[in-house]
């Protein structure tokens, strides 16, 4: 069940798979899975859509986890996070409002070829890309996914080597998993409120954009937002994570999901790097799992009530 679940360790694609089809059983009235693409392999892309149903039209938040294969404290934190939203709204009036004004789509891995080729490879445990062959002339695998989006595609922070990590594709959205989540999110784009894609390493929180020509209409507010959700990840175990746009704090780049929901029109869009700043870097211990949720849930519970309060 979902109740048997080990939330704090890492859990292979099929735990994952399973963990899901349990919590949408336990909680029909709450919770569904919703199909929306393929991976290159041929694999479903699904997701979590947690909410109290409702005849109202109703706002949406984004979040997803595992972009980058290596990066597997991401959907630990996904997997983390449903368990807590549906846990909070039995008990707590403000979970119950949100949860009643707002749906959540949460999608714990999207590069699913890629998570699965990082446990299943012994010799390639930090794969990041996804699993799709290079162009016709080229021997190697994969493209990074969060370089793939339609924002300022190709300028900054990517390569055109097909051999490179951050590798952005042949053209913007060439990936089917990038196209999966710009059609599902792009087609009901005035519903998202917010956009949380979740990350390591780092303890960051970035902001639009990530090309440092541009910069984000409501960038004081993101910043603002951004720094509260950072004191209250600080407030949960001392964590200290740096706020701003991914030049100011990290480096720049472009074709990511958060600038090209922030450019599509979904006012808030943020990156989420969690633990650590490069002791374990992609290969968090297990033990560190709990303390890295807790504090993150925090600080994406932030975001999310003040997007609500502001909108409702």
């Amino acid at each position: 069940s979902s109740t048997s679940h080990g939330y704090f360790k890492y859990n292979t694609m099929a735990e994952i798979n399973s963990w899901m089809a349990q919590t949408a059983k336990s909680h029909p009235d709450v919770v569904s899975i919703v199909e929306y693409g393929k991976t290159y392999e041929k694999r479903t892309i699904s997701l979590l859509k947690i909410g109290v149903k409702s005849e109202a039209k109703k706002k949406a938040i984004w979040m997803d986890c595992g972009i980058h294969a290596r990066e597997w404290i991401a959907p630990a934190f996904c997997q983390y996070f449903v368990r807590e939203i549906l846990q909070a709204f039995k008990t707590d009036p403000k979970m119950l409002q949100m949860m009643t004004n707002m749906d959540f789509y949460v999608t714990p891995v999207l590069n699913i070829d890629g998570y699965i080729y990082t446990w299943e490879n012994t010799t390639n445990r930090l794969w990041r890309k996804n699993r799709s062959p290079g162009p016709f002339n080229c021997s190697c695998y994969g493209t990074d996914l969060n370089r793939n989006f339609e924002a300022n595609w190709g300028t900054v922070g990517v390569s055109p080597d097909c051999c490179s990590d951050t590798y952005g594709g042949t053209q913007a959205v060439s990936e089917p998993e990038a196209q999966a989540v710009t059609y599902f999110v792009g087609s009901r784009i005035e519903d998202f409120l917010c956009f949380l894609t979740i990350h390591s390493y780092g303890q960051l929180l970035l902001l639009p954009y990530g090309h440092s020509n541009f910069t984000a209409s409501n960038y004081k507010e993101l910043m603002a937002v951004g720094s509260a959700a950072a004191e209250a990840i600080k407030k949960v175990h001392g964590t200290h994570y740096k706020v701003g746009t991914s030049p100011d704090v990290l480096y720049s780049n472009s074709g990511s999901s958060r600038d090209w929901a922030r450019l599509k029109g979904i006012p808030f869009a943020y990156t989420f790097e969690l633990r650590d700043n490069g002791t374990f870097a992609f290969e968090l211990p297990e033990n560190q799992i709990q303390p890295t949720c807790e504090e993150a849930y925090s600080g994406a519970l932030h975001i999310i009530t003040y997007v609500h309060d502001k909108t409702f």
